[in-house]
């Protein structure tokens, strides 16, 4: 596997998904560059302000869990096309949780990926189904 694939394995199999082998910061202090930049549809974070949400995610759902489906690649240019899921307990976007529920959402990622590392991303997750899950 080359580092550019490597690097997007550990993003979603050791720093997305919650596991005993490392922290999100181990993780993406490696894989994401010092200029890194996440855009969603209303914001964009840099690498700090990554790690804080994705430690806060570790903390919110304990089973979080980010499993890549498929993954296209033209030049630096990643898509990754992923199942999100997991059972938050606590506020989750405005709605109270109690880790009853569980959510299951698709998600597409468009990254760029250059010697093993992150340099951004385009993401977009179908929060909307996941509130939905969560409140029926």
């Amino acid at each position: 596997m080359d580092k550019n694939r490597e690097a997007l394995s550990a993003f979603y199999r050791k720093a997305l998904t919650v596991n005993t082998e490392t922290t999100p910061t181990a993780v993406l202090t490696e894989v994401l560059a010092d200029n890194f930049l996440s855009s969603g549809s209303v914001e964009s974070k840099g690498k700090p302000q990554l790690t804080g949400q994705v430690e806060f995610f570790w903390k919110l759902i304990p089973d979080l869990k980010w499993e890549p489906q498929e993954m296209i690649n033209e030049g630096s240019k990643y898509v990754v096309r992923s199942i999100a899921s997991g059972t938050p307990n606590g506020d989750f976007m405005g709605l109270p949780t109690d880790g009853t529920k569980s959510f299951k959402i698709m998600t597409i990622d468009v990254h760029t990926v250059e010697n093993g590392q992150l340099q951004s991303v385009h993401h977009l997750e179908d929060w909307g189904t996941a509130m939905k899950q969560l409140k029926s």
